[in-house]
């Protein structure tokens, strides 16, 4: 076994996501519907039809990107007929993917899974709202580079710090709006290759979504977390995890902790994984493979054409 399954996080919606697979496979048909049965609305009638602004609404988003994950997960152990444990040696997900990557190894029910997301997804909406964050993208830093940055970037202490650490030569900065905008500054002084502020409602992944916490906590603690069948690599450690305990401490810290995407990455490469597969809506993930693993195979599962493709591979 030396496949790893990952799963994407915001950003990767968009509309018509899913929906060849919802049109024909019935199991896929059942993903959608039970997660719009858990909302109580048509989330799969955004994510099918629209509009962009609706489905890119963080409450919104979340439950949608997982759901489409799932529904192709679904299709993929059907027509394969092996199950997750038997397809991968582990699974991770990029900050929200990290539900779907507990829901697919049957961490989190379905159902419980998309409550969460709705509950987070609206919890980061009010606390970006408060808090007047933002987020820069630093393109040919270091990690060492851009925690430098961060620190110096502080004003009259506030927030900057890293939120993701993707891979080699990019890697993400949180805080307070001023921070960010000095970071931008300092990053084009020092010769960083591209400084990029980001379309967002908020600080994700920083301090400044301490707010959402407290929302989250309440809501894991009236939901029962599995012993995972696949062993899940934390975002907050990037280490493995199948303690339910240590999972849900992790899904709390990830909130205002660093996305560890280039060392789970590695860390797949150092225990003998030589692919990995990205099973959801676009193909962020795997693009950033070969940045920090080169040795590596990647490839995306998010049509029926690709699903094929992997399969007779």
């Amino acid at each position: 076994m030396n496949k790893a399954f990952v799963f994407p996080g915001q950003g990767s919606q968009i509309v018509g996501m899913g929906k060849e697979f919802f049109d024909n496979y019935q199991i896929a048909k059942d993903v959608f519907n039970e997660v719009d049965d858990a909302l109580g609305k048509k989330l799969s009638n955004i994510m099918f039809n629209g509009p962009q602004e609706s489905l890119t609404q963080t409450e919104n988003a979340q439950p949608a990107i997982m759901c489409a994950s799932i529904a192709i997960l679904k299709v993929l152990e059907k027509e394969s007929g092996k199950s997750i444990e038997q397809l991968c040696k582990y699974v991770a997900g990029h900050s929200l993917g990290e539900y779907s990557a507990l829901c697919a190894s049957g961490a989190l029910t379905l159902s419980d899974t998309a409550k969460l997301l709705k509950i987070r997804g609206e919890s980061f909406a009010e606390a970006g709202k408060n808090s007047k964050g933002s987020m820069c993208a630093l393109v040919g830093a270091t990690i060492e580079q851009a925690e430098e940055i961060a620190n110096k970037a502080k004003q009259n202490n506030e927030i900057c710090q890293v939120a993701n650490d993707n891979t080699v030569g990019q890697v993400v900065l949180s805080g307070n709006e001023k921070s960010i905008d000095q970071a931008i500054k300092i990053a084009t002084e020092i010769g960083i290759k591209r400084a990029i502020k980001l379309q967002v409602s908020g600080a994700f992944h920083s301090e400044l979504m301490k707010p959402a916490i407290e929302n989250m906590e309440k809501a894991l603690n009236n939901i029962k977390i599995s012993t995972p069948k696949v062993p899940l690599i934390s975002n907050f450690t990037a280490k493995e995890s199948k303690n339910p305990q240590e999972i849900k401490d992790n899904l709390l810290k990830q909130i205002t902790g660093r996305v560890r995407w280039r060392e789970t990455m590695k860390l797949f490469e150092q225990n003998g994984i030589t692919d990995i597969i990205e099973i959801g809506s676009g193909k962020v993930l795997s693009g950033m493979v070969a940045k920090t693993c080169p040795e590596i195979k990647s490839f995306s599962i998010n049509s029926i054409e690709s699903l094929k493709e992997f399969l007779i591979k």
